[in-house]
């Protein structure tokens, strides 16, 4: 490795620092050797899920995601270089032989996150999710222990649904903020929750069940993570984020309607525990 490339793998990193705390510890508990690589496609997944934080109207959005397809297609401009995160990506892209059509499949579904068009259903949400976190930690997976990596496909499948789940009932307050809905239709509807009623707040039964149902989604999707199993000890990094969703989905269950008002984040040295013991025992 060049000393550029070690450059623009320590700038991901920092820069990951400031945009994904959960994902920084993560790399910080990888090898050392797979940390420069891990934080360049932390990064970049960090940089294309907050487009929606940093613009105000859907296509400057869609812009900036098409910028980043662009680089991995080969057709960004010739100033692209310049970037130090685009240049540790595409360092890392190459050096792991990542598949390119998995990271722009991964731009192509945070295009929902620039708009406000509801998720029509849980199958929906697991798409969304398969394309997105479920990609994010078998790409990882790649990185750290390609051989074993296939083994751990499905678990990274549904984990990643689960984490998605935990997401978004993090997120709830600013998404009802925003006007988004990602509590998928067909869920909101079995419980009797309108979208009206879950931006305006006007149904506390009714987003009780609902959250109540959403996290039971996850909770699903994460016993089927358990059961599949296949994560090699070397492949372990790639799945501790995912030690935080069973405490996030108990908060969720425990506050029902309060979810859409406050935020669930648990601490931050909780968080950094839960992630060290994850570690040394099962990933979740």
């Amino acid at each position: 490795m060049t000393g550029k490339e070690q450059e623009n793998y320590a700038h991901c990193l920092a820069v990951l620092r400031d945009t994904d705390r959960d994902r920084y510890l993560a790399c910080l508990l990888a090898p050392v050797e797979k940390r420069g690589a891990l934080a360049a496609l932390y990064a970049f997944n960090a940089e294309i899920a907050r487009v929606r934080d940093l613009v105000r109207e859907a296509l400057p959005g869609e812009i900036r995601l098409q910028w980043w397809r662009d680089l991995l297609e080969g057709s960004a401009d010739g100033d692209a270089m310049a970037n130090p995160l685009a240049a540790g990506l595409l360092a890392c892209v190459e050096e792991h032989r990542l598949p390119v059509a998995v990271l722009t499949d991964m731009i192509e579904a945070r295009i929902f996150d620039v708009y406000n068009d509801p998720m029509e259903s849980r199958s929906a949400l697991e798409g969304y999710a398969g394309e997105t976190a479920s990609a994010l930690i078998q790409l990882a997976s790649l990185i750290l222990d390609p051989q074993n990596a296939p083994q751990s496909a499905v678990a990274a499948g549904h984990a990643g649904v689960a984490q998605t789940v935990a997401g978004t009932l993090l997120m709830l307050p600013i998404h009802r903020r925003r006007g988004q809905v990602y509590l998928p239709a067909d869920l909101m509807a079995a419980t009797g929750l309108t979208p009206e009623a879950l931006l305006g707040g006007s149904d506390k039964a009714a987003a009780a069940r609902a959250v109540e149902a959403f996290a039971g989604l996850g909770r699903e999707h994460l016993a089927k993570a358990r059961a599949a199993n296949g994560i090699s000890v070397a492949n372990r990094p790639a799945f501790l984020p995912v030690a935080l969703v069973p405490h996030v989905l108990s908060a969720a269950e425990k506050a029902g309607a309060d979810a859409l008002e406050r935020s669930l984040q648990p601490s931050q040295w909780r968080r950094q525990w839960w992630m060290w013991r994850a570690l040394r025992g099962s990933p979740f």
